[in-house]
């Protein structure tokens, strides 16, 4: 039960060029990056920090040499770890760069699995891994080579992710075979969609409850669960996230802002954002301008 709205703003790949790349600070841009998804794979190495990750159902503590691979369509969010500054490269790329759309042996046994979660990827990849090594080596050819934006760069690219994923997929502690369960990110991903696309709007927790089926204890809890915040808190982010954005790269007058975020009142927009940013509006966009982030 997915949209189009529900994917980041931003468009990852064409059919030309079917990846981007991009280098992502929190809390330096953003306070955060919220709970979304997208249709391309997304591959991290985390450069400096520690941040929270939550990949799926899975939530854990990631740090710098890491690596994170999230297959198409997988809830993730990014959040800062206790007062660490996070940095990190991230690659975002179209399952075509896999050979997705082919019919032969390998993409059916082993690339297709991986893209409809029959295969899981275990998460963070760090340096106890067998083969940590050799993975943080093509990690470093992937990004080196996505940063060259040149034709013959792309296949260069292309050969090392599947490289990269041979790898992945010959560690056994990396990669696992998925049993069916039930998936609270699954369970609240109707309203995760609707929250992106009507966050300006008022939205009450028994609103999202009833669009799931659920009641509003339990989806309270499976929305805890699968987020690590709670609704109302995962709305404010939304919220203050699209503020920082409008701040940081357009001319707009504060207010213009606020309301286009779903702040009837200014003043408890000032109030929300200098709690979630750590700063005024006002002192966000003297210091912010807009730049290459990665952001819903």
């Amino acid at each position: 039960m997915q949209g189009k709205e529900t994917k980041e703003k931003r468009q990852h790949s064409t059919t030309y060029i079917p990846y981007s790349c991009y280098e992502c600070h929190i809390p330096e841009y953003y306070n955060n990056v919220p709970m979304h998804w997208h249709r391309e794979f997304e591959i991290n190495c985390i450069l400096q920090g520690k941040g929270e990750f939550i990949c799926g159902d899975d939530k854990f503590v990631a740090g710098e040499g890491d690596l994170l691979v999230m297959p198409p369509n997988m809830l993730h969010a990014a959040y800062p770890y206790q007062d660490n500054p996070l940095i990190y490269t991230a690659l975002v790329f179209h399952p075509v760069m896999l050979g997705a759309n082919s019919n032969d042996r390998c993409t059916a046994e082993c690339i297709r699995p991986v893209i409809n979660g029959n295969i899981k990827i275990n998460m963070p990849v760090s340096r106890n891994r067998n083969h940590y090594d050799e993975l943080k080596r093509s990690a470093d050819l992937i990004f080196t080579y996505a940063k060259s934006n040149e034709p013959s760069g792309d296949l260069l690219l292309k050969s090392e992710l599947l490289r990269f994923f041979w790898l992945l997929e010959n560690d056994e502690a990396i990669t696992s075979r998925e049993e069916t369960k039930i998936s609270y990110s699954e369970l609240i991903r109707p309203a995760l969609q609707f929250m992106m696309e009507n966050f300006r709007e008022n939205i009450t927790v028994e609103q999202l409850a009833d669009l799931v089926h659920l009641s509003k204890s339990y989806f309270m809890g499976c929305f805890k669960k699968a987020v690590g915040v709670g609704a109302m808190e995962h709305l404010t982010q939304l919220r203050i996230n699209a503020a920082c954005d409008a701040l940081s790269s357009t001319d707009k007058m504060i207010s213009e802002v606020s309301f286009g975020c779903g702040y009837s009142n200014l003043s408890n927009f000032n109030r929300q954002f200098k709690k979630v940013v750590g700063c005024t509006p006002n002192e966000y966009r003297k210091h912010n301008r807009t730049g290459d982030t990665h952001i819903l």
